[in-house]
């Protein structure tokens, strides 16, 4: 993303917020060496070189016949027909000159073969077969063509998915080295909430920071440590803070960051560690806490879900995947046409709950949620990402703007 263009008043831009959030990440955790049905969703800690190539031989891309390009005439023709292989067999014999031999995807080349015929083109007639004119090389895999032997594989930061658990396997890689999960603890602050179930007194709500954090947490591949909500009081506050810092890698708290007469947050992190309050200019959101506690990282997030749901987005995924070892730690927005008009400017960077919708000629447009309330979770789940709208900026219908993917942010 581009550096805001605010930095107006105390408001600290967000790109310079995350920067420096990243400056102060910590090391990740210890390695671990686990094997491949063990790793889904972990990070790399280590450079993988490949220990052999891919293909490990030149083998055949089609159910056909393997042969010499150039035993056959412009027209096409008829070879003799010397046998076949299947996939998992070795070639008994070389290929000889005016010969083809059936073979099935994935075989290996017999030595003097350089083509491959699909079987569908072919015409089997007794002892021969009818091809048509093939080019060397055509339809055969040749040996290292993937990977070369020695050559990176997968780099040290990279989360592991399916894709590189199967590319790892094919390679003959039974075990990698891993950090450790980061072990996250999340506590709530606030004598309002209660849990989904629970009977509500008047001014009560539930706690639904504690479940969308907690999911957002787990797809970011944490150890998720559920430490419920703190009660207003100083001393409590203080306990399950400390709790908190001698059990997990890093702390995070929802409400309380606004320093209300009730919230006691801020003085039982200062009894155990430090804090920095900063505003961000970023809406929704704004009030962001970070510091220590016991000497771990402690994030404040806001209270109100939906900037809840952002700021952890936008600000606190960076610095945890950093401190996780990986290395894609930092989004990057997608340019497209707006479905939409943004006629007030803004001190705060806008991140906006939208979805892509299909133009009818072959794109698509970001268009907007109506309900932009920091307040409300029901826009996050009809978006599919979040259109940025920078400070002081206006937006017309077809303009170009930034598009932050829900799938992207969300592992």
């Amino acid at each position: 993303m581009s550096a805001s263009p605010c930095n107006s008043g105390s408001l600290m831009p967000v790109d310079l917020a995350i920067a420096h959030l990243l400056e102060r990440a910590p090391p990740p955790p210890a390695l671990q060496c686990l094997a491949l049905d063990q790793v889904l969703g972990r990070v790399l800690g280590a450079d993988i070189h490949a220990p052999r190539h891919l293909p490990g031989w030149d083998n055949s891309a089609m159910d056909g016949y393997a042969l010499r390009a150039a035993d056959l005439p412009a027209s096409g023709g008829c070879l003799t027909l010397a046998g076949r292989i299947a996939a998992g067999q070795a070639p008994s014999s070389p290929l000889l000159p005016g010969q083809a031999l059936r073979i099935f995807t994935g075989a290996p080349l017999p030595e003097g073969a350089d083509a491959v015929v699909p079987q569908e083109l072919c015409r089997v007639e007794g002892g021969h077969v009818w091809l048509p004119p093939v080019r060397v090389g055509e339809h055969v895999r040749k040996a290292g063509e993937e990977v070369r032997q020695g050559h990176l594989l997968l780099p040290a930061g990279k989360r592991l998915r399916a894709q590189e658990l199967g590319l790892l396997a094919a390679c003959g890689v039974s075990g990698v080295e891993v950090y450790r999960p980061l072990r996250v603890g999340l506590l709530s602050s606030g004598d309002e909430l209660r849990e989904p179930g629970e009977p509500l007194a008047p001014g009560q709500i539930y706690n639904s920071n504690r479940y969308c954090l907690a999911a957002l947490l787990q797809g970011w591949g944490v150890e998720v440590h559920d430490y419920g909500a703190m009660a207003d009081e100083l001393q409590a506050s203080q306990q399950a803070l400390h709790l908190a810092a001698q059990e997990c890698d890093l702390l995070l708290t929802s409400g309380g960051v606004s320093v209300g007469e009730e919230d006691h947050l801020k003085q039982a992190i200062e009894a155990l560690g430090q804090v920095d309050f900063w505003r961000l200019a970023i809406q929704p959101g704004k009030p962001l806490a970070f510091g220590e506690v016991a000497g771990k990282p402690w994030f404040g997030l806001p209270g109100n879900p939906a900037a809840a749901l952002i700021t952890a987005l936008v600000v606190l995924r960076p610095f945890l995947l950093r401190s996780q070892g990986r290395r894609d730690a930092v989004p990057q927005p997608l340019g497209l046409p707006a479905g939409f008009d943004w006629l007030q400017a803004n001190r705060r960077r806008q991140y906006l709950r939208a979805r892509l919708v299909p133009d009818g000629a072959g794109g698509c447009s970001v268009q907007l949620h109506p309900q932009q309330s920091s307040a409300m979770l029901s826009a996050a789940c009809w978006a599919d990402g979040l259109a940025l709208v920078e400070c002081e900026q206006l937006v017309h219908r077809h303009d170009k703007v930034q598009f932050l993917s829900f799938a992207e942010l969300m592992q």
